[in-house]
């Protein structure tokens, strides 16, 4: 095996890689077309898949239309029904908001059909996900039972499983909850305590263990957990691994503690699960035995992307109650609204909402394609650009809002309250970063081995070809795969932003095969440099994005599309600015790079665990 394909070994970071990958999900398609490649993969390449992206993805009408049915009740239900506050201040959401969200099919939106559910596609959950988010205690509960409480029943449950189970998840008479984080494992999930011990007979597995911070944990009737077995080995060695559960409550031995006081979200249920002597037949295996800890990450890998649709919705609500302020408050004489400071911050609103509902809609029409395409890098870059953007967002409306913003008695506090868990559930944006660079450096790694290998070798011709295009590069060559001119993809109003992504794609190729080349399998431990490189192509997907959506509502005559094009080259020129620095400082000797001035400094306030400066009025003695 070649340096590149030896990156993943036993480290930490290379157990956090392995714990995400992996992805497929049974769904209903919205177009036919031949399976795909995965588009951001083929960036560390250095290479523009077109046929991906572009065009833009589209429901057909009879979708349109059967996506309206069931959203005009949902908003009219959420407009005049839900009380947000009183579900923050109470910390529980009312028993007849539950039953309504019920009779509404919320808890069954991506269950198959034949088993009572919905059926949505990904693109029309991703919809719907607009409405639910605009109550986020609401959002995380439906989230929990059928996004990762039900969801490995789809994925992997047999026939007589889904039969058994899904109908009463998909009406809500049962509700669904996710059990793998305990005490002492968090992101590290290979590290989990809980034990299922096969009995005497053969008939069941003893369960016993906790679990920590389980939405719907004091609500669920079906616990979907993950536990350590003993499983023989191909090589007869007994080891343990993990194997996933559907347990129910009424197995006997399952508690739960006390709903957890949180920051935000206070109206979902969180607390602990206990499992003493739970005895779950052998039937009730999901998957194989072993096989626990890929059907956790295909789980987890699959709902990511929504969180983008879903954070679109509620900056929707916050740019329209935001700019009602700004433009009716008047401070020396004027209305907010007309000062520079405040337009710069509903500008950045509008970018943050519009490039995240594009990488999602776009996410999710690749996702609703035949073939069961990864797009599992796609899912997580959503995941982490909507997260961040919610926070930054909605700390910006609370600026323009003043101290009505800080106030209980208007929404915008609980607002911030509830955004900060999208940067730490569904894995945190740290180990999500870890896991889009690493998942693409291996990809690129394994076409790039024989170039580096020969590289390695000395070979005269490599190298002189090497030297060669890097000399073509500093001299600044045109850059064109493919977007732009007659027969490019993008419209010409965006030509000039479609040119900067082409450019960047390039040289992140470029930078790719130096990054292999000089860390080789030790790249896995090199965190602030993955950090970089997801951050560059966090960036390069959302300037796809928004490039794709925008040519697409200029072509199709939608309203408003030269708002979207502002948008869109807004976003495009700042990412490439943000691209050009971040790809010098993934160089190690320029000035931009400071990692070993980083390290020094983290390294000697750890050592001391304290700040280390001595006090600014302190005199030598």
């Amino acid at each position: 095996m070649g340096c590149c394909g030896l990156f993943f070994r036993t480290t930490a970071a290379a157990r956090s890689y392995r714990a995400l990958v992996g992805f497929t999900e049974s769904r209903r398609p919205l177009r036919t077309c031949p399976p795909s490649r995965a588009f951001v993969k083929e960036l560390f390449l250095g290479r523009i898949e077109k046929k991906e992206v572009f065009p833009f993805p589209e429901v057909s009408q009879d979708e349109l239309n059967e996506i309206n049915q069931f959203v005009r009740p949902i908003e009219k239900f959420f407009a005049e029904e839900v009380d947000s506050r009183k579900i923050d201040q109470e910390g529980k959401i009312p028993k007849e908001t539950l039953e309504k969200l019920k009779r509404l099919g919320l808890f069954g939106m991506q269950v198959p059909e034949e088993y009572g559910g919905l059926g949505l596609s990904n693109t029309m959950y991703a919809r719907l996900g607009e409405i639910v988010s605009l109550d986020a205690s609401i959002a995380v509960t439906l989230a929990a039972h059928q996004a990762i409480g039900l969801k490995g029943i789809i994925l992997v449950g047999s026939k007589e499983q889904k039969a058994k189970y899904l109908p009463r998840l998909a009406s809500g008479e049962h509700i669904a909850a996710f059990c793998l984080t305990e005490p002492a494992s968090g992101s590290d999930a290979a590290s989990i305590q809980t034990r299922a011990t096969l009995s005497e007979d053969k008939k069941y597995y003893i369960l016993n263990g906790s679990k920590v911070w389980i939405t719907n944990g004091g609500l669920a009737n079906i616990f979907t957990v993950f536990a350590k077995t003993k499983v023989v080995d191909s090589d007869s060695s007994v080891k343990d691994k993990i194997t996933a559960f559907i347990v129910e409550r009424n197995f006997g031995g399952v508690t739960n503690g006390k709903p957890e006081d949180k920051l935000g979200i206070c109206g979902s249920n969180t607390c602990e699960v206990h499992f003493e002597n739970t005895r779950v037949p052998i039937e009730n295996v999901l998957g194989e035995v072993g096989g626990g800890f890929k059907v956790a990450m295909n789980i987890l890998n699959s709902g990511r992307f929504s969180m983008g649709s879903g954070v679109a919705g509620m900056l929707k609500k916050l740019i329209e109650m935001t700019a009602e302020y700004a433009c009716t408050r008047k401070q020396f004489n004027r209305n907010l609204s007309e000062f520079g400071l405040i337009q710069e911050k509903f500008a950045l609103m509008a970018q943050k909402a519009y490039v995240m509902e594009s990488m999602a809609y776009l996410t999710a029409g690749m996702l609703d394609r035949p073939g069961f395409p990864d797009c599992s890098i796609e899912a997580a870059i959503v995941k982490v650009f909507s997260s961040e953007g919610a926070w930054q967002c909605v700390s910006e409306a609370l600026q323009i809002l003043g101290g009505s913003g800080y106030m209980r008695d208007y929404p915008y506090e609980r607002m911030l309250r509830d955004a900060r868990i999208l940067l730490i559930f569904e894995g945190t944006n740290e180990i999500l970063r870890m896991y889009i660079a690493l998942t693409g450096l291996q990809h690129a790694g394994r076409i790039l081995t024989a170039r580096i290998s020969e590289l390695k070798r000395g070979n005269v011709t490599t190298i002189l070809e090497t030297v060669g295009r890097r000399l073509r590069d500093s001299m600044g060559r045109t850059v064109d795969l493919g977007l732009t001119g007659k027969l490019g993809a993008v419209h010409p109003s965006v030509a000039e932003s479609a040119s900067k992504l082409e450019e960047n794609v390039y040289y992140f190729g470029r930078t790719v095969e130096t990054l292999l080349l000089r860390f080789g399998k030790t790249i896995v431990e090199e965190q602030m440099v993955l950090k970089r490189v997801a951050d560059i192509l966090i960036n390069l997907y959302g300037m796809t994005a928004v490039l794709s959506r925008a040519s697409h509502s200029i072509r199709a005559g939608l309203r408003n599309h030269d708002h979207e094009v502002l948008l869109a080259n807004i976003f495009c020129v700042e990412a490439y600015s943000q691209n050009l620095f971040t790809l010098s400082q993934l160089d190690k000797y320029s000035p931009e790079n400071l990692d070993e001035q980083i390290k020094k400094v983290s390294q000697q306030v750890l050592e001391r665990r304290a700040y280390v400066c001595a006090h600014p009025l302190d005199r030598m003695s």
